[in-house]
């Protein structure tokens, strides 16, 4: 079983998939691509179908969605619990994970992350200004008070016990932290800064982390 994925320090997808398969237990190799050049792209088009990373090499397929592949792991390893016990707290998981999957764009864009904007290391960026990033920074800090407010009493995640929506919003807490975003100035009471420090305090975030920095 492999996971292709690309640049550690900025490739925000492979974090997502990497998280997500780290939290089943299983063991997997990782292949790192590189995206940046149309060599590098040829190259990785030759690995990943959709020539997107990350890619997940098993059984003879390629399972080249991120989203997909925690649909996979979650079924694969049950015994990993990657999505919430509850059905209710399971359904809006899964709401909240899509809407990470598909949605916040001014958050991709005008935060987006890159060789001279990584997400592993101290904060370097000068903060952004836009109405869209607002726009996107206040239903984030809604959403985690939200779930926070209803499912955390289980400990520091965002259903209250650890799930693939962690490890979708693991990247947000690092672009959070490298241009320096206030999510107070979002209507946050300190329920979303709390929740990004877990998530980049978690030990396979920190892990991650260390590889992209070496």
């Amino acid at each position: 079983m492999e996971l292709i994925i690309g640049p550690r320090a900025y490739s925000t997808w492979s974090l997502r998939g990497w998280l997500v398969m780290k939290a089943t237990g299983a063991d997997f190799a990782v292949i790192d691509a590189r995206y940046d050049t149309p060599e590098h792209k040829a190259a990785l088009q030759a690995l990943s179908p959709s020539g997107f990373v990350p890619a997940l090499r098993v059984e003879g397929e390629v399972l080249w969605d991120t989203l997909a592949i925690a649909e996979w792991a979650a079924e694969r390893y049950p015994q990993a619990a990657l999505w919430p016990a509850d059905p209710t707290a399971r359904a809006l998981a899964r709401a909240v994970s899509a809407e990470m999957h598909s949605g916040f764009q001014a958050l991709r864009t005008v935060c987006g992350t890159g060789p001279d904007h990584p997400m592993v290391g101290a904060a370097r960026a000068e903060t952004p200004s836009d109405p869209a990033l607002d726009r996107d920074l206040a239903r984030i800090v809604s959403l985690v008070r939200q779930m926070r407010g209803r499912f955390g009493a289980e400990g520091p995640w965002l259903f209250g016990v650890r799930s693939i929506a962690d490890a979708f919003y693991t990247p947000v807490a690092a672009r959070v932290r490298h241009f320096q975003l206030d999510l107070a100035a979002h209507g946050d009471d300190g329920a979303a800064r709390t929740y990004m420090e877990a998530l980049l305090a978690h030990a396979h975030f920190r892990e991650w982390e260390t590889d992209a920095l070496a």
